[in-house]
């Protein structure tokens, strides 16, 4: 694939910690093109089940320049912005295709990324409980019930008890 606007490069910004958000949105308020992959993450506190939006790449977002038109210099100092990823005393250009990769995997809905879940183990295979009140006990996978839980076959006071559990809780032993 070659680049579908010759005379536009990519490049990429470092943030300041958790400034990805305010570096994207003073980027574009200077008038640049700005590309943050966001990703949706699933994790449970307390019992429920939340979502977060993070930065697919923590601390770095991509940013597009007209070659000889857009000067760099301004980013620098942009709120939110640590500097330009260089190598050595060149800035580090992104090919068109990786940026356009990223985009393609990204939720054709909402623009978001999710990273891809643990493979299920299969049935009869060796499990660890890492989480809640059977944590550290190991047992037997038996099979998936509906789309986040598990039966698993575990010792619980010498005796062997079937239990449904969370499967962000089970983990190949």
């Amino acid at each position: 694939m070659t680049d579908r606007n010759p005379g536009r490069s990519w490049y990429l910004v470092h943030s300041k910690p958790n400034g990805e958000a305010v570096a994207e949105q003073n980027l574009v308020r200077q008038g640049y093109e700005v590309y943050l992959p966001r990703l949706l993450q699933s994790f449970r506190r307390a019992g429920r089940r939340h979502q977060r939006i993070s930065a697919l790449f923590p601390r770095y977002l991509f940013l597009r320049v007209t070659d000889g038109q857009d000067a760099l210099a301004p980013v620098r100092s942009t709120r939110g912005v640590s500097g330009i990823v260089r190598f050595g005393n060149d800035f580090a250009i992104v090919p068109e295709l990786v940026v356009h990769d990223i985009r393609r995997r990204a939720d054709p809905d909402t623009g978001m990324h999710r990273l891809a879940p643990e493979p299920v183990p299969g049935p009869g295979a060796r499990i660890r409980v890492s989480d809640g009140p059977f944590e550290g006990l190991e047992g037997v996978f038996q099979r998936r019930v509906g789309q986040d839980r598990v039966a698993v076959l575990l010792t619980v006071l010498g005796r062997i008890a079937p239990v449904s559990l969370p499967l962000e809780a089970v983990v190949a032993h």
